[in-house]
């Protein structure tokens, strides 16, 4: 796809966003459960981990989410089994590979982040090895318009985001100031910050998944 192309990337709203963003994780990192119920669709999308900002969906918000991203492509509803499931068609839809749908799939669950978070988190679904490859993965989807930066690429503290904001709301988001990765500047040289967020993140991705693992063994026993 140009970058002129790009400019038609659908507008989501926010719900859509985080249905999308959660399809694709479970899709990653609890392959066991995927395709997904309603139910675990709503699990995924409450979930206190890994999401900014926290929701509160019932069923009814999700089917008509579901709903809403069937006939644009994004989503094909599982039909013949005891549960209807739902999978997500974003590879063919967006054109992207493994590791830039886990990029897109942060940024959707969490927002606008700095080099160092989305690293870090995108890295629970597929491995990220440092800066300079996020770098190198991001340059390319930044030229088709699926991530936009917030700030001067490549500094420190600017913050990227996706693609499929409204107008109004990416006007709110550049808007935001550069967050500072380092409390301590004297830190910067040694790298420090860097690996807290590393840990940071992957401590968060170990609560993530045992959650999942959880969620998949009520799912299965019939808990409510």
């Amino acid at each position: 796809m140009t970058a002129d192309a790009a400019v038609s990337w659908p507008k989501l709203t926010s719900t859509q966003r985080r249905v999308l963003g959660v399809l694709v994780e479970k899709a990653k990192t609890t392959p066991d459960i995927y395709p997904l119920s309603v139910n675990a669709v709503v699990s995924g999308s409450n979930q206190k981990s890994n999401r900014d900002p926290i929701l509160s969906l019932v069923d009814d918000d999700v089917e008509r989410t579901l709903e809403e991203l069937q006939p644009m492509g994004l989503v094909t509803r599982i039909q013949g089994g005891r549960v209807e499931r739902w999978r997500h068609n974003l590879y063919e839809v967006w054109q992207v590979d493994k590791v830039e749908l886990a990029i897109l799939a942060e940024l959707l669950l969490r927002g606008a982040q700095t080099e160092g978070e989305l690293r870090g988190r995108a890295s629970r679904m597929e491995p990220i090895d440092d800066l300079e490859t996020l770098r190198a993965r991001l340059k390319p989807m930044a030229e088709r318009r699926l991530v936009i930066f917030l700030g001067p690429e490549g500094r420190r503290g600017s913050l990227i985001t996706h693609g499929f904001h409204s107008p109004q709301e990416l006007e709110s988001a550049s808007a935001t100031r550069p967050r500072e990765e380092a409390v301590n500047p004297a830190m910067h040289g040694a790298g420090s910050t860097s690996n807290l967020e590393a840990r940071f993140a992957a401590l968060e991705a170990e609560v993530a998944a045992l959650k999942s693992r959880l969620g998949s063994l009520e799912e299965k026993l019939g808990v409510v």
